[in-house]
This record gives structure tokens, C-alpha cells and sequence, in this order.
């Protein structure tokens, strides 16, 4: 009798504390009722570039300067995020991307055994050959340049970045891409050529005036000291004699 009577008191204790927690989370609901918003997500009001608008021009990096000072360091740091889609040892193998190895100088889409996209081989026709400048646009934003391709890495925007990873990409079978000299338009206290200033035309009439003036200048009497001096050497007349011979009073 005992035994039962213990049962319904643990039975009827499970069940308050079961009641007990429906009704907390009933109450909870009620006091913090929250509705779920029309829109997910915070607007962010940022512009966005023109569909099929020029994209702002950016001066490229001066090779010739920035490769030799490059970290050969940071690059291969850089090319981390690269290892999922591709290799870049010699005749290693294509992954999800095309092998890597002396990639700088290659002729576009030419690794032997890989798919490219019909994006990448249209590009040839723009950009046949992975130049400096060619690897330095894709790799900034690779959808922007190379439409449609399969490539869905979204690009590296640093600049100092992208140096480094090119510089240390040409040290992994590259090596015969000869630097270019640096421009020396760009080299630091290179003064810009300066300005032609266009001769001034004179106004209509003006060289009629001035021989006019000359003309007048030529023409006036000279009252300067040489006429002075012959008007002075000029002698007096005597005064005129009266008649008889006498001089006036």
C-alpha cells in the first residue's frame, strides 16, 4: 500500500514540474511575444557599379619597382587560399582549377587536361597570354574580368597582395619572365613635364597702331639739346640806329 502511494506521489510530482514548465513557456511567450520581420537582414544603402558600365581606370603596379622588393613570403602565405582548387608543383595534377606551375607567361586556357569554361577560351581573344598586368586584373576580381567563368573565387582587392602572390607565382616555373625595367615617369621625384604656354597673338590692329605711333615719333621735331646748343650759337642782331645817328632816349 505503501509502494503505491509513494508511485503516485512521485507520478503526481513529475507531472507538477512538467505542468509547471508548459506554463512558464506559455507565460514567457505571452510577456516576450516578438513578430518576425518583413525583411531579413539590415539594408546597407551602398552603390553599385553600372551594369555594363566602365569600370574606373586603375593604374597597374610599375613591375619593374615593386617585383624586386616583393615578399616572396607573404605570397606563398597568400596562395593558401589557392590550395583547394589548384597545384602549383611541377606536372602536378588538375584539381578543381588547372595546375599553377609556370603559370605566368602560359598562353590562356593551355594546361593540358583541363575543362576550361567557354568564358575562359573567349578571354584568349582579349588577353592570349598571363602577363603581369593580364594575372594582376584577374586576380583582383577573376567574375569582372573573365565573365561567366567557373572560377568562383571573388578576387584579392589589396594590391600589396596580389604583388606578392604574382612575384612568388613567377618563382614557381616562371622564372625566365624577365622583370621589366622600372618607368621612370613613375619613380619617385620625377618631375612632370611642364606646361607649353601658348604665345600670345596680338589683337587686330595692333601692329597698324604701332607704326602709326613710329611713324609719329619719326616725324616730331628734335627739341632735344642738339637743338638747344645751334639756337644758342645763333648771334644777336645789333640794335637799329636812330636817325642823325643818335641813340634813342
Amino acid at each position: 500500500m505503501s509502494g503505491d502511494l509513494n508511485a503516485n506521489k512521485i507520478l503526481g510530482a513529475v507531472l507538477a514540474t512538467a505542468f509547471v514548465i508548459v506554463g512558464v513557456q506559455q507565460v514567457t511567450a505571452a510577456i516576450y511575444h516578438t513578430e518576425a520581420p518583413k525583411r531579413m537582414g539590415y539594408f546597407v544603402d551602398a552603390p553599385e557599379e553600372a551594369a555594363g558600365g566602365a569600370a574606373e581606370a586603375v593604374l597597374p603596379p610599375d613591375w619593374g619597382t615593386v617585383l624586386p622588393t616583393a615578399d616572396l613570403a607573404a605570397g606563398e602565405a597568400a596562395f593558401a587560399r589557392c590550395v583547394a582548387c589548384h597545384t602549383v608543383t611541377a606536372g602536378g595534377a588538375n584539381g578543381t582549377g588547372p595546375n599553377l606551375y609556370g603559370v605566368l607567361g602560359r598562353p590562356v586556357a593551355s594546361h593540358a587536361g583541363f575543362a576550361y569554361s567557354d568564358a575562359m577560351i573567349a578571354h584568349k581573344a582579349e588577353a592570349p597570354t598571363w602577363t603581369y598586368d593580364a594575372l594582376d586584373q584577374f586576380l583582383t576580381a577573376p567574375g569582372r574580368v573573365v565573365q561567366g567563368t567557373k572560377m568562383s573565387f571573388a578576387g584579392i582587392r589589396d594590391t600589396q597582395t596580389r604583388v606578392n602572390l604574382i612575384a612568388w607565382l613567377r618563382s614557381q616555373g616562371s622564372g625566365g619572365v624577365a622583370v621589366p625595367a622600372p618607368d621612370p615617369a613613375r619613380q619617385p621625384g620625377a618631375a612632370a613635364a611642364p606646361a607649353e604656354t601658348p604665345a600670345e597673338t596680338p589683337a587686330p590692329g595692333a601692329e597698324q597702331a604701332a607704326a602709326q605711333a613710329g611713324g609719329a615719333a619719326g616725324s616730331a621735331p628734335d627739341t632735344g639739346p642738339a637743338a638747344r646748343s645751334t639756337t644758342q650759337a645763333t648771334p644777336a642782331a645789333p640794335p637799329a640806329a636812330t636817325s642823325g645817328g643818335h641813340s634813342a632816349h
